[in-house]
């Protein structure tokens, strides 16, 4: 036993800025964050500067900027953009057969995504120059964010190529002669620091877009050559260190940035599928729990319509064990509500525990010769239902939790499909009796949507994996032959459940038989619950994952039950808050509208499962409101004790049982339960 971990919480928070941080990178290299537009003509002031510059422009040691053009005969010839799988080895072919050489201004995030064809462009001759990082127009930034597009460009060719290079064209800008006050400025900034500016005239400097389109008109332009040479920027100027290797170092840091860009890349497109594929699946679950509950009620309502059923009615008389820790606040409210049963005879066995107040004498004081109160030192639920069971009297055993009330005819709805003899357990239909506040109606849907539409297609899968702890009925003989109640997990419910399906029992759903149950009315009491919950299941799944490959009924719950829970209980949930990092990142800086309408629609459909959800359980419709906002809170409560539980396992610690504290806040409503009255559902 020791502490539970604490550092997973700094895990999950470094995990997502890291994912956070990918989708940054990701989204700046992909000009969906910060991305800028070329200025529209006439919005920025013209340059008097500019006005008879030639096409390169560089800063001589006085800091004055002087511009050059090739000399007569021969053109540079330059490419904007890239490089691209779809044109750039084209073009490469085509230069290579005229035995022309071109200068590549080239995007960092383009060639850092495609690093071979920056190779092939220097293996070919050809010279290197910046386009800066995503092509954005440096006349638009600020000078920090123009360092950074510049550094960023140098990285990348220094990781793909090993090179540095002086050579820079501004990008949405054409001839120098052409550039406005801001364009102007700043090339002159890129100058100071070492640039060779290059612009284009259409004669000396020629500048080609990099497009498949470019490949045709290189070779037009090549064709028609006659004597003109057409070379790189750096040859065209007689200049030799336009380009430059670097440093072992600077080679490290740009291998980082360009893997660091391959990453990122890659984890947005996994990302990208992994929404698809997520909404895929939670599409066909929605899917398979609303059909199999039709057919389950269908089911239902053909029994109904038989009349008579085939098998004879359970009559016979039942043990309810109750076992109770702390439980003053309701427990005498859920004695009063079995022996207010239907059912012909009932055994009550209240095992207190070693509770601190005053269960024992209340549970005690309920004068009743029904009533047995056995008290034991703490040693918690699952060994007082194994003390229960050794003072139960008879055949058939309901096990309850003790803040649970029974309405009067759910005992004898309950142990019905005990009469098949192949029937090992029963589970019933659980509801929240505290419905007052916002998080007991998002416990009410959850209990209505998820846990009962879930049995229901357990039921009809023959793979039932967790009878609740607050109503469930079995066969003596069952608990028999698996040994009692195991104290292996923290979820004793549901490994007993799942020792019974591997010992050939079938275990069913009764949706008429109701118990009303006090829900946590606080964050806190909730986590400790679901947090309780949450690692047992994934102890008694760990338990017993040989049913995987076992046949039977323990093959049913091995590849339908636990494979069920693997995916939608554990791998999604451990899965969704990189998900919702990634919608966020759609929100800011994607197609809002779509991923607005991704969300609208995914809780349409939501709404539409717990609409078909409450009408089967014949519940209102009024807590349907909450709904949304329980996508938004409480959903995502639910997937961090989802993480917390499987860091919590994975690290080998063994957890505290955690015990809700009663307020007995539902005791009313379940009281009017008890002698009948059905309580308002809010």
């Amino acid at each position: 036993m020791r502490r539970d971990p604490r550092a997973h919480w700094v895990l999950l928070c470094l995990t997502l800025l890291v994912a956070a941080t990918a989708l940054v990178f990701a989204g700046y290299g992909r000009h969906e964050i910060a991305a800028t537009e070329p200025a529209a003509p006439g919005s920025c002031p013209a340059a008097p500067e500019a006005r008879d510059a030639g096409p390169v422009l560089q800063v001589d040691a006085t800091g004055a900027v002087r511009s050059a053009t090739p000399a007569a005969g021969t053109v540079a010839l330059t490419y904007d953009g890239g490089p691209s799988p779809d044109w750039t080895p084209r073009l490469l072919d085509v230069l290579d057969a005229r035995d022309a050489k071109a200068t590549f201004f080239l995007s960092g995030a383009d060639a850092a995504a495609h690093p071979e064809l920056v190779r092939r462009i220097v293996a070919d001759g050809h010279e290197l120059g910046s386009h800066t990082y995503t092509d954005v127009d440096l006349a638009q930034v600020t000078p920090v964010r123009a360092d950074l597009e510049l550094s960023l460009a140098q990285n990348t060719l220094a990781g793909t190529a090993g090179l540095g290079t002086r050579l820079l064209r501004l990008p949405h800008t054409a001839a120098p002669a052409a550039f406005c006050a801001g364009q102007w400025e700043a090339a002159r900034r890129a100058a100071t620091a070492g640039y060779v500016v290059v612009g284009a005239d259409g004669k000396s400097v020629l500048q080609l877009t990099g497009t498949a389109q470019a490949v045709d008109e290189t070779e037009k332009l090549l064709a028609a050559a006659g004597t003109t040479r057409h070379t790189t920027v750096g040859q065209a100027l007689s200049m030799s260190d336009t380009t430059y290797p670097v440093s072992v170092l600077a080679e490290w840091k740009g291998a980082a940035v360009v893997q660091a860009q391959g990453l990122s890349r890659g984890f947005v497109d996994a990302m990208t599928g992994l929404l698809v594929v997520a909404g895929a699946i939670t599409a066909v679950r929605l899917v398979l729990l609303i059909g199999v509950a039709r057919v389950h009620v269908r089911r239902t309502r053909a029994k109904r319509r038989r009349g008579a059923p085939r098998l004879p009615p359970v009559t016979g008389p039942v043990s309810i064990l109750v076992p109770a820790y702390n439980e003053e606040a309701g427990i005498e409210a859920t004695v009063r509500s079995l022996l207010a049963s239907t059912h012909e005879a009932v055994q009550v066995v209240v095992i207190d525990d070693g509770s601190s107040d005053r269960t024992f004498e209340i549970a005690d004081s309920v004068d009743d010769p029904r009533v047995m109160v056995i008290r034991q030192p703490n040693a918690g639920k699952a060994a007082a239902l194994n003390t229960g069971l050794a003072w139960a009297h008879h055949d058939i055993v309901v096990m309850i939790d003790g803040d649970t009330v029974f309405e009067p005819d759910a005992v004898r709805r309950l142990v019905q499909p005990l009469a098949d003899p192949r029937v090992g357990a029963v589970s019933g239909n659980t509801k929240v009796g505290n419905r007052d506040g916002v998080l007991g109606r998002w416990q009410h849907l959850e209990y209505v949507i998820g846990f009962n539409l879930d049995r229901r297609m357990y039921d009809v899968l023959e793979c039932m994996p967790t009878v609740p702890g607050a109503i469930g009925a079995f066969r003596r003989e069952a608990l028999a032959r698996v040994g009692g109640v195991s104290e292996d997990t923290l979820a004793e419910d549901t490994d007993l459940t799942m020792a019974l399906c591997r010992d050939g029992w079938r275990v069913v759903y009764e949706e008429s038989a109701i118990a009303w149950t006090e829900a946590p009315a606080t964050v806190r009491q909730l986590w400790k619950q679901r947090y309780r919950w949450c690692y047992g299941t994934l102890q008694a799944m760990w338990k017993h994952r040989r049913a995987v490959i076992e046949g039977g009924q323990s093959g049913k719950l091995g590849r339908r039950g636990l494979l069920y829970l693997l995916l939608f209980q554990t791998v999604l949930p451990l899965l969704a808050p990189l998900v919702d990092v990634f919608a966020v990142y759609g929100l800011l800086f994607q197609d809002v509208g779509q991923a607005l309408g991704v969300w609208l629609g995914f809780t349409a459909v939501q709404v539409g499962t717990a609409v078909y959800a409450l009408r089967l359980d014949k519940e209102r419709f009024e807590p349907i409101w909450t709904l949304p906002l329980q996508i938004v809170v409480y959903r995502q409560l639910m997937y961090l004790v989802v993480v917390q539980s499987v860091v919590t396992a994975l690290l080998g610690s063994r957890l505290r049982w955690h015990r809700m504290q009663r307020t007995g806040t539902a005791t009313a409503t379940l009281d009017r339960t008890a002698v009948g009255e059905q309580p308002a559902a809010r």
